[in-house]
């Protein structure tokens, strides 16, 4: 509990600088896919992707511990790893020669030299907070994962509106303390109010009359983009793609289209630019959707 507090000290002193007035450029018209690639069967419930070569995704479906190599080229899964049990697998990234996949407690499996025939496979308690865990990445740079949590912190009226993601530094393997991002939805209403930007609304609960911007916020998906730095985060639920600075400011809030991402929650760019986002089956076919940058922007 100390931990909580302390965390919502920082958010208090800290969250409100965290805006970014004017709405940028997204470098993609996520209104038309370049590429609509059809995932087998058994990756029905995917639910992570990423990069690992020009031709090469891995992607984790939520209720079996298997990873899936996936060749951009043959359309094809070309291998399987099973790393453990049945379980709800959320997140996925390589960093060097291991591979982590994220379980929505907070577990990080490590996959040691997972291009080895025979891997060794670690599991992690990172003793995250939040209950929820969905977005992995790794942050090269910082030599880090980044875990995004589609839960609150706690519970409480003081958390209902703030997202986090946390740091999990890849060199002593353990969680920094602190939110490394808190963000405030408030806060993100206010930037799309100032914007011009059209959210989804519903009828205010005292008065149905009135319409309430629909932004639940829940991170289903986070990557890093490989040119500019910002990090990209789905939300699924509620069909939002938000772009945030390296400070953690709001840059652009994208409204996507509930047909074409139907349950958007792996999203993985490569070196080039290229940004591939993963769709549940659902009642349909799982699906790839990659969207090339526009020229110029």
């Amino acid at each position: 509990m100390n931990h909580i507090l302390t965390t919502v000290f920082f958010i208090l002193i800290g969250i409100m600088h965290k805006t970014h007035a004017q709405q940028s450029v997204l470098p993609y018209n996520l209104k038309q896919e370049d590429k609509r690639i059809i995932l087998p069967a058994e990756l029905r419930e995917v639910s992570g992707i990423s990069i690992v070569d020009a031709e090469t995704l891995v992607c984790v479906q939520d209720e079996e511990g298997i990873v899936f190599v996936y060749n951009l080229k043959k359309q094809e899964v070309t291998r399987t790893i099973d790393f453990a049990g049945p379980g709800d697998y959320e997140g996925i990234t390589p960093a060097g020669n291991d591979l982590y996949v994220l379980r929505s407690d907070g577990t990080l499996f490590r996959i040691r030299d997972f291009e080895k025939k025979h891997p060794r496979v670690d599991s992690i308690q990172t003793g995250i907070p939040n209950k929820d865990n969905e977005g992995l990445c790794f942050d090269k740079t910082n030599k880090r994962l980044l875990i995004g949590s589609k839960s609150k912190i706690s519970k409480g009226s003081e958390f209902k509106h703030l997202r986090t993601i946390y740091a999990f530094d890849l060199r002593s393997n353990t969680l920094q303390e602190q939110a490394l991002y808190t963000y405030d939805i408030q806060v993100i209403k206010e930037f799309a109010k100032q914007n011009n930007i059209e959210l989804p609304t519903k009828p205010g609960k005292k008065n149905p009359e009135d319409s309430v911007p629909v932004l639940k916020f829940q991170i289903s998906g986070i990557y890093i983009h490989p040119k500019s730095g910002f990090l990209y985060v789905l939300s699924a639920s509620d069909y939002y793609l938000f772009v945030f600075d390296k400070t953690g400011a709001i840059r652009h809030l994208e409204v996507l289209d509930p047909k074409t991402f139907n349950k958007a929650e792996g999203i993985a760019i490569m070196p080039n630019g290229d940004l591939y986002i993963s769709n549940e089956g659902q009642s349909g076919d799982p699906k790839i959707l990659l969207f090339s940058e526009v020229d110029g922007k």
